[in-house]
C-alpha cells in the first residue's frame, strides 16, 4: 500500500527521507540480497539496492512516501536484481529462484525489520572484513556497503584522494568475487583478524554522523543509531574482543548523550562550552556507563577505552570551567602514544590551547602542517586561527580561519567560522 499518511512527508522532503533510509537500511537490504545471491554477485546486490533507492527519488515525490517504506525499497530491490540476473543468462536457474520468492512477496508489507536479519547485517560486515583484504580495504567498504558511504565521504574519512578510494573499492569487491568468502559469521579462531576493521568502519560511520563533513546539517543522529546498534549486536560475537566493543559503544552513548545541545533551534552549532548540560540524555550516559563498566572485564585495553575515558572527563564536569585539563591532556598523551594519529594530536593540541598553553599548542600545530594529508584538513586550520588570536596576532588569525571556510563543505560549521571571523574584524566574510 502506498500514498500518503498522516504526517508522511510531502515531495520537497522526499531527498530528505531517503536519505535517511539509505543510511539506515541501505546495509540492511544489500546484506539480504547477498544471502540470497552468493558473494559472487556482490555488486548486483549494491546495484540493485542503489537502482531501488533511486527509484524512490523519482516516485515518491508522485505518489507519496509508502507506509512502509523500507518494505517498499526491500520489494523494488529484489525486482531489481531480478532483472540484472535475467541478463545473465549463466545463472537463469538462480534468477528463477529470486523471481519467485519475490513474486510471493508482492503486497507484503512487512517493514525490512522484520526479516532476520541482523546477523545478516554483522555477516556483511565480516565479509568486507574478509583477510583477503588489505586493511585500508576491509574498511573502506564496510563504510561503502554497510554505512551506506559515498566515495568522497570514505576520502575525507581516511583523508585520502577520492580516485585511489574508487579504485581500492573495486579491486576489493573483485578480490571478494575470487577469494571463496561466504556470508556467514566467522568462527571464533578467525574473528580477532576481522573485528578490529569492523570497529574501525563502525567507528568512521559514528564520525561522519556526529559531525558531518558536507552538506546542510551537522547532525546525522541515523547514522549515529546505527552504529551504536551495530556496537551492541557485536558484543555476543566478539569472544576475547568484548572488552573493545564494549569500549566502543560506550563512546558512542557518551557522545550521542550530547546530541540535543549540540545545535540550538535554528541549527547552528553550539560548541561543547557554550552546551546547556542540562539537555544532555541521562538515559544514554547511564548505558554508556554500563558499556565502560563492561568493557574494564578484561586485560584489553584500546584506543577506544582511552576515548571514552576521555569523554567521561565532560561528562564528570558540572561547568566547563570545572573540566579537568591536565587529565585529558594526560589521556591524549596515552592516546597518541597508542595510535600516533595526527588526528588525536590536533586534539590533543586544543586541550593544551584550553589549558592555557597556546604557545607550545602553535608550536605543536606548525609540525601536523607538514603532513601533506593535513594540509586540507579543515579543522587544523580552525585550531591555528583560534590559537593565533589567542596569542593577538588577529590577521594571521583571519587568514588562518578563512583557509577553513575554504576548505568546510558542512554549512553550520561554515556558519561557525564566518562567525569567527567577523569577530575579527573582517567585515568581508559574506562575500
Amino acid at each position: 500500500m502506498t500514498g500518503r499518511g498522516p504526517g508522511t512527508p510531502d515531495g520537497d522532503a522526499v531527498p530528505g527521507v531517503v536519505e535517511h533510509l539509505f543510511r539506515s537500511e541501505a546495509g540492511r537490504i544489500t546484506a539480504l540480497l547477498v544471502r540470497r545471491l552468493g558473494v559472487d554477485r556482490l555488486a548486483v546486490a549494491e546495484d540493485a539496492t542503489q537502482e531501488a533507492l533511486i527509484a524512490a527519488l523519482h516516485h515518491w515525490p508522485r505518489t507519496g512516501v509508502p507506509a512502509s517504506p523500507a518494505a517498499w525499497l526491500l520489494q523494488v530491490a529484489r525486482r531489481k536484481a531480478i532483472d540484472a540476473l535475467r541478463r545473465e543468462r549463466t545463472v537463469q536457474d538462480r534468477a528463477g529462484a529470486i523471481r519467485d520468492e519475490a513474486e510471493r512477496s508482492m503486497g507484503d508489507e512487512r517493514d525490512v525489520r522484520d526479516e532476520p536479519i541482523a546477523d545478516d547485517q554483522l555477516a556483511l560486515a565480516f565479509l568486507c572484513c574478509h583477510p583477503a583484504l588489505s586493511p585500508e580495504s576491509r574498511v573502506a567498504l564496510t563504510l561503502k556497503l554497510v554505512g551506506g558511504f559515498g566515495v568522497g565521504e570514505i576520502a575525507r574519512a581516511f583523508l585520502a584522494d577520492e580516485r585511489a578510494v574508487a579504485q581500492r573499492l573495486v579491486r576489493a569487491k573483485r578480490t571478494l568475487r575470487t577469494s571463496g568468502a561466504s556470508l556467514e559469521l566467522p568462527g571464533a579462531d578467525a574473528l580477532p583478524v576481522r573485528i578490529d576493521s569492523v570497529l574501525e568502519a563502525l567507528y568512521l560511520m559514528f564520525n561522519e554522523g556526529y559531525a558531518a563533513h558536507e552538506g546542510d546539517a551537522l547532525l546525522r543522529r541515523d547514522c549515529c543509531a546505527e552504529a551504536l546498534r551495530l556496537a551492541e549486536c557485536l558484543v555476543p560475537h566478539a569472544g576475547p574482543r568484548a572488552p573493545r566493543v564494549h569500549a566502543l559503544a560506550a563512546l558512542f552513548c557518551f557522545h550521542l548523550a550530547r546530541f540535543d545541545a549540540r545545535t540550538d533551534a535554528a541549527g547552528t552549532v553550539v560548541r561543547l562550552a557554550d552546551q546547556d548540560r542540562t539537555r544532555w540524555d541521562r538515559a544514554l550516559i547511564a548505558l554508556g556507563y554500563r558499556h565502560f563498566d563492561a568493557s574494564a572485564s578484561g586485560a584489553d585495553l584500546s584506543a577506544y577505552h582511552l576515548e571514552a575515558e576521555l569523554a567521561t572527563c565532560h561528562l564528570e564536569a558540572g561547568a566547563w570551567a570545572d573540566t579537568d585539563w591536565d587529565r585529558i591532556l594526560a589521556l591524549y598523551d596515552r592516546l597518541l602514544a597508542m595510535t600516533g594519529s595526527p588526528v588525536v594530536a590536533l586534539s590533543r593540541i586544543v586541550a593544551a590551547r584550553e589549558a592555557g598553553r597556546p604557545g607550545e599548542a602553535l608550536d605543536e600545530i606548525e609540525l601536523l602542517e607538514r603532513i601533506p594529508a593535513m594540509r586540507h584538513y579543515f579543522p587544523l586550520h580552525w585550531v591555528r586561527g583560534d590559537l593565533l588570536a589567542d596569542l593577538g596576532r588577529t590577521h594571521e588569525a583571519a587568514a588562518a580561519l578563512d583557509t577553513a571556510l575554504g576548505l568546510a563543505q558542512c554549512e553550520p560549521v561554515r556558519g561557525l567560522l564566518r562567525d569567527r571571523l567577523v569577530a575579527l574584524g573582517r567585515e568581508d566574510v559574506d562575500s
